[in-house]
């Protein structure tokens, strides 16, 4: 009886129950004898000795030899041990050279003995059955050796030999018409699935195309003799026998079968390495353009912010307010076409930083090290610098422009005011210099001294404009105006001409008093005329200065205040007309005296420079200059009012603006760690926001018209909102910067889960954890709350572990961690990539087991770019075994996985 069963638990023929006549029982069982014997009948009627004949022809000729009859050639034990040897590839114990029975008996069984020790249970087979050529004892040991050392290693997804064999015929023979592969006995007989093999590995060796279903014997002959011609198998079937047999004997065609995979699977084992080779390479390639790339990005963009700072830095201010204007304008200019841009580059930067460090993550290589200078937080850190410069600089010009402004003001006040002061003093210091009192008679006298003292009055009420003429010229000093000198000068002079005219007053009143007592009575009229027309000459002259005064406001507020202080004005014109009659009815008073009496009225009033028709002309200017100031302040009025719906209009819109930014900003943190869908549809919403956002770039566009109207019309407040331009511009820049963000963290989670193998499943539970521990809903955990999360999920934790792990997840000591390093780090703990390991013994299997590889070898087992790749890289091998020109693929493995110039 023939029975065994193999070591790793498969054991041939399955249970009894499930047989026919024809198949035998499991080995384990003990069977009578006719089971034995219709078992052997079996065997020998499906299973021609010619196709094991054959198959131990096609190892033995390793060896140099070959048996003509299976059941004779055995009969002695020493090819048997050959065979053992050469399919084996181990020695077994040296044979007996004797040619006695006990001494092929000896033989035979070293051969049992070494078959049983690879785990073959062989029950019922015995040494004295194969000596004396028992035909079915020795096929069944054949068939035993075949199953153990053709079959039993053939293993596809973890099934046994026989299902892993079918299983790797079926998907080889997939593509082919007319091919269906479901047994190892009428699925063969067309010939069609051997020439389909064949094929799908060669197709240089059968023209698959030309072959027809209704000629199975010329299919059968011809993958007969292509495999044995051009694979090295030799036919170990027969055409006719396949055909004409209904079943074909199963064992022969697994045999034959089998000597197909064995001669295709190390062309597909080497194939599979260079592949996995090429796979690492191009890997690395596409990293190292990543990393040029970002270097290029990154100089180039540090390289415009050091030339842009110092141009911000200069506060060299412009006399004019035009230039300081055009130096607005070039800032503005700045502000929309130059930066944009750069902050488009700046954002692109730090994804491109994410994703190759993510990239590097996953295929397990070092962290990219970006060189001195040029890290993200280098540029952001000279980001931050030039954008300090910039607000530092906008303020500079706008106080400027507000300096320049009170300049000009101040300026054009003083040159009024100096003015109308010089013209008051024109021709004053040569009348006090005179000396008419020495000749005068006394009438004269007294009303030389009634003129000096209507004198002094005037000049007590110019005391005032003096006083603020100079301190208008002391405030363009402090206010650094760039034609100080003239404003001194001018000022200056006024003062030395005032202390000059003081000087000049006190001693022609001191000469005058001197002969006061020579003279009599002044005329009680002309002096009450002088004392009451100089302070009403001095109220219009005072009127007419204020009435013709410059003012700048900013608010209708003060322009109100400005027409409320006119309207107060107008309101003492009656008063004023009284006291102008008054005035006028004293000179009338004097005509009708001098008429009555017959007095011949000579010259001017004797105590005053004013005549009645100086006072009716200043008061007929008055009276002129006030509809003129009216029309100004309501001018301003309108302007304000266009200013104030300037303010009302650029409010209405930030406060719409501000608020939608927020709000945006906060639906992109919820979608961000939303677990709710799929990554897919997280980023779809995301690009769904990020477009809503770009269609939003109108609206901020009109804001910065607005903005630009406002600063056009030197409005630089606004109650109408708490939101500056510069605010609104800020939190524009952070949206942009954090949806872009986002769409590359929510990128980088599939790129992760699509790279790990990790299921949305996983994700999920992640997302859920990391969001049930974020308490501060932040995007990010402290350490507590990270030890918490871990110990949930299962970890258990020391601080030792607990620090080694703070190191992966926070590596630069922020006190923080992100969901994305929070993702990261699960995905690494649950998920494989490759190894130096996995590419050296994938290098290994293409040097044919050796230590070293050929520039020939690489160029025939890669493809070009990276075999050339592999070339220039490769140090030379250190080896005395090595031909010239050997390369060390094992340090070239190891600094794939390392830190290496690569």
């Amino acid at each position: 009886m023939l029975c065994f069963q193999l070591s790793a638990g498969v054991s041939w023929p399955p249970d009894i129950a499930s047989f026919s006549p024809s198949t035998p029982p499991p080995p384990h069982l003990h069977l009578p004898l006719p089971w034995v014997r219709l078992f052997t009948t079996s065997f020998l009627l499906f299973s021609p000795p010619q196709t094991f004949t054959a198959w131990c022809n096609s190892h033995l000729r390793k060896a140099g030899t070959q048996i003509e009859n299976i059941e004779e050639d055995f009969r002695n034990g020493l090819k048997l041990m050959l065979l053992l040897e050469v399919i084996s590839g181990e020695r077994l114990p040296k044979p007996d050279k004797g040619k006695m029975r006990f001494h092929k008996i000896a033989n035979v069984n070293k051969a049992l003995d070494f078959i049983s020790s690879k785990g073959v249970k062989l029950v019922s087979i015995g040494a004295e059955e194969i000596v004396d050529g028992n035909v079915k004892m020795t096929l069944g040991m054949i068939w035993t050796i075949i199953l153990r050392f053709a079959i039993q290693d053939i293993s596809v997804e973890e099934t046994s030999a026989k299902e892993g064999l079918l299983l790797w015929c079926q998907r080889k023979t997939a593509p082919y018409r007319n091919v269906n592969v479901q047994n190892f006995h009428i699925s063969w007989k067309d010939g069609l699935a051997l020439c389909a093999l064949i094929h799908r590995h060669r197709p240089d060796l059968i023209d698959y195309s030309k072959l027809r279903k209704d000629d199975p014997v010329g299919n059968l002959n011809t993958a007969f003799e292509v495999a044995e011609k051009y694979l090295d198998i030799p036919k170990m079937l027969d055409a006719d026998d396949i055909v004409n047999t209904p079943k074909p004997d199963e064992k022969a065609i697994m045999t034959y079968v089998s000597c197909f995979y064995h001669a295709f699977a190390g062309a597909e084992q080497a194939e599979t390495a260079a592949n996995r080779i090429c796979k690492v390479l191009a890997v690395n390639q596409e990293n190292e353009k990543l990393m040029e790339e970002y270097e290029k990005l990154a100089s180039e963009l540090l390289e415009w912010i050091r030339k842009t700072i110092p141009w911000l830095e200069n506060r060299v201010a412009e006399q004019t307010m035009h230039s300081m204007q055009q130096k607005l304008e070039d800032f503005r200019d700045y502000r929309r076409v130059h930066k944009p841009p750069k902050v488009q580059e700046k954002c692109q930067l730090e994804i491109n930083f994410n994703t190759l460090q993510t990239k590097l993550r996953l295929s397990n290589r070092p962290a990219f090290m970006p060189s001195e200078g040029k890290m993200v937080s280098d540029i952001a850190n000279a980001w931050k610098g030039l954008e300090q410069v910039e607000k530092g600089y906008e303020e500079w010009l706008l106080t400027e422009i507000r300096r320049l402004e009170r300049l000009d003001h101040l300026a054009e006040k003083f040159k009024q005011k100096s003015t109308l002061h010089e013209s008051w003093t024109t021709g004053k210091e040569e009348l006090l210099s005179q000396k008419d009192y020495e000749s005068a008679s006394l009438m004269e006298i007294r009303a030389l001294m009634r003129k000096h003292e209507a004198f002094e009055s005037d000049l007590a009420a110019h005391q005032d404009r003096v006083e603020q003429i100079a301190a208008i010229a002391q405030e363009l000093n402090e206010l650094d105006y760039y034609d100080a000198a003239t404003i001194n000068a001018r000022c200056q002079g006024i003062c030395d001409q005032w202390d000059n005219l003081g000087t000049l007053t006190q001693k022609r009143r001191e000469s005058l008093e001197r002969v006061e007592k020579l003279w009599e009575t002044i005329d009680q009229l002309y002096l009450e005329f002088a004392k009451r027309a100089a302070p009403f000459n001095n109220w219009m002259d005072g009127a007419m200065e204020d009435l013709q005064d410059m003012f700048i406001v900013h608010s209708i507020e003060e322009i109100q205040s400005l027409i409320t202080a006119h309207d107060q004005f107008k309101a003492t014109i009656p008063e004023a007309d009284k006291e102008r009659m008054a005035i006028m009815g004293i000179h009338n008073e004097i005509l009708k005296i001098a008429q009555t009496y017959g007095i011949k009225v000579v010259g001017e009033n004797p105590y005053t420079v004013l005549s009645p028709q100086d006072i009716s002309n200043k008061w007929e200017a008055v009276k002129q200059l006030v509809p003129m100031r009216d029309q100004m302040l309501q001018e301003e009025v309108a302007r304000q009012q266009s200013n104030e719906r300037l303010r009302r209009q650029f409010g209405a819109q930030a406060n719409i603006i501000g608020p939608w930014i927020q709000t945006k900003m906060e639906e992109i943190s919820h979608v961000s760690i939303d677990i709710a869908g799929s990554l897919e549809e997280q980023m779809s919403n995301l690009k769904t926001y990020e477009q809503n956002i770009i269609n939003y770039k109108s609206n901020i566009d009109t804001l910065e018209g607005d903005h630009q109207l406002s600063q056009e019309s030197l409005i630089f407040d606004n109650k109408h909102t708490n939101y500056t331009m510069e605010h609104v511009r800020v939190g524009w820049e952070q949206l942009l910067t954090t949806i872009a963000r986002t769409i590359n963290e929510v990128e980088n989670q599939i790129l992760t889960r699509d790279a790990k193998g990790i299921s949305q499943e996983q994700l999920n539970e992640f997302r859920a954890s990391f969001n049930h521990f974020d308490r501060k809903r932040n995007g990010m955990m402290d350490p507590d709350d990270f030890r918490a999360c871990l110990i949930s999920m299962g970890y258990d934790l020391g601080e030792v572990e607990f620090a080694r792990i703070m190191t992966l997840v926070d590596p630069n000591n922020t006190g923080v961690v992100t969901f994305q390093a929070f993702i990261d780090f699960m995905t690494r703990e649950t998920a494989e990539t490759d190894t130096a390991e996995q590419v050296m013994a994938s290098f290994k299997i293409l040097a044919s087991d050796k230590a070293y590889i050929t520039v020939e070898e690489l160029r025939r087992e890669l493809p070009p770019e990276q075999a050339e790749y592999c070339i220039s890289r490769m140090t030379k091998y250190i080896g005395g075994d090595a031909p010239p020109g050997a390369l060390d693929y094992i340090s070239f493995s190891s600094a794939l996985y390392g830190e290496s110039d690569l």
